[in-house]
């Protein structure tokens, strides 16, 4: 259904299947041209600090009107709520779209790979098509500086739900930090994370609402679920891969009384990964990035990070 022929209720349950950026502008233009206008004077202006205001002020806006949600869904009130938050989207993918490309060198145009490139990346990272694999770090480091098109890698595989690649050095020290406690990997994905410590020995359940089924396939392995039902079975360790830039499910993790550990392996950019707002306010858990889990995780173009939030001792019991 065109956009101009949605209603508020229409927009706000398409909102949910987070549709990505072309989707946006192209049934938002109005909207668009208002977001592009502020977001590039941020960027010309080269602040950091004022992209991230951007963020969480949107953020916060979110924050203050969930209890609107639940009231009156028709009229000018819901309709300005639901128009605010499209603009929320849009300006939260457009900066996890600008940090992304900065990380991975690839600003514009059709992203490919040659032969040799695209052999070599296959052999290395993938088991078949684009099931990845444990990665071995030494011909890691042996043959990803003769690929000059790595910075390919990731946009590339991004569109099918791929954000990082493990190492099986990676996936061991995780094994050995969960040390045999209940686990339940939330935003699992494709389950890849949990199906390699499975390998491991480790007992871990991936999990995932489905939210992104546009981009990634769920195998039966992961459970359809919530990361509240996910926590409701009482894990002490708590991992999530790339959690997406603001999201609402993290916060759950810190309020889940038998979690010890979460696990978080995502971008060092806070606009690509990952509810900071929360991590921040939270005050239950200690937490730290731990360069040794980072320096493992592939490729290191991408400046990713491994933290690592332990329950304090007075939060215990």
């Amino acid at each position: 259904m065109p956009a101009g022929q949605r209603s508020a209720q229409q927009t706000w349950q398409w909102l949910q299947g987070r549709p990505r950026l072309a989707e946006l502008c192209a049934a938002h233009p109005a909207e668009w041209a208002e977001v592009q206008a502020e977001l590039a004077a941020a960027i010309a202006r080269r602040r950091p600090g004022e992209l991230k205001s951007l963020v969480e002020q949107a953020a916060m806006r979110r924050r203050m009107q969930q209890n609107f949600l639940s009231g009156e869904r028709d009229g000018r009130a819901f309709a300005l709520f639901v128009a605010q938050q499209v603009r929320h989207a849009m300006t939260e993918e457009a900066i996890r779209q600008y940090a992304f490309s900065q990380a991975t060198g690839v600003q514009q145009g059709r992203v490919r790979f040659n032969l040799f490139n695209g052999w070599v990346a296959q052999r290395l990272l993938f088991k078949r098509d684009l099931e990845r694999k444990p990665v071995s770090l030494f011909w890691f480091r042996l043959l990803w500086p003769l690929l000059w098109q790595r910075r390919r890698l990731m946009p590339l595989v991004e569109k099918r739900g791929i954000y990082c690649f493990y190492s099986a050095d990676l996936v061991q020290a995780l094994a050995a930090l969960i040390a045999g406690r209940h686990c339940v990997e939330i935003a699992a994905g494709d389950g890849t994370l949990s199906r390699f410590l499975q390998q491991q020995g480790v007992a871990v359940q991936p999990s995932d609402d489905g939210s992104w089924h546009g981009a990634i396939q769920y195998p039966d392995s992961v459970s359809r679920m919530d990361a509240r039902e996910a926590l409701s079975q009482s894990p002490q360790v708590v991992i999530c891969s790339w959690p997406p830039a603001n999201n609402r499910f993290e916060r759950q993790v810190f309020r889940t009384r038998s979690v010890e550990t979460y696990i978080v392996i995502g971008s060092r950019s806070q606009f690509i990964t990952g509810n900071w707002a929360d991590y921040r306010e939270q005050q239950h858990f200690d937490m730290a990035e731990d360069p040794a889990l980072s320096r493992l995780v592939l490729p290191p173009e991408l400046g990713a990070a491994v933290y690592v939030f332990q329950r304090k001792a007075a939060s215990l019991g």
